[in-house]
């Protein structure tokens, strides 16, 4: 394991910002897939998708963070692309990845490339159709203003 100082120099070559955060997300991935790493608490979760959707923070994107039914991580996906304002989000997919995985739980999240921290209508309407389609009102998770 290289540490960030010494990651600057290796092979010669300086390492820009991308370069860090994809070192960071191999990490996070390495941690994931342990079985002593889980998602227990909001915090756990907004740690774990910061950096996940700090990729490509010029386009929206869709995480879905699937969780086993002591809240493992089973695998991390961004299942929907979008521009600036918007991504085309179906619940449906989400939903049939969850099943196909075996997933008791899913944690979603989305980048806010417009910088307007504020959930707009459309995440409010999303949060909506997918808690009506998850057969538990959508109980265990949180709505677009981060929590209940």
């Amino acid at each position: 394991m290289h540490s960030l100082a010494s990651l600057q120099h290796l092979n010669g070559a300086d390492i820009d910002d991308d370069a860090v955060i994809q070192h960071a997300l191999a990490i996070l991935e390495r941690r994931a897939r342990r079985p002593e790493h889980f998602i227990t608490c909001p915090g756990d979760a907004t740690a774990y998708v910061r950096l996940k959707l700090a990729e490509d923070p010029g386009r929206e994107h869709f995480l879905c963070v699937y969780l086993d039914n002591r809240h493992g991580v089973i695998a991390a996906e961004t299942l929907f692309h979008g521009t600036i304002d918007g991504a085309s989000v179906h619940p449906r997919i989400i939903l049939q990845r969850a099943l196909a995985l075996n997933a008791a739980a899913v944690v979603l999240a989305h980048n806010l490339p417009s910088g307007n921290p504020e959930p707009s209508t459309a995440d409010g309407q999303l949060t909506k159709r997918i808690q009506g389609r998850t057969g538990d009102g959508g109980r265990a998770g949180a709505g677009p203003s981060g929590g209940r």
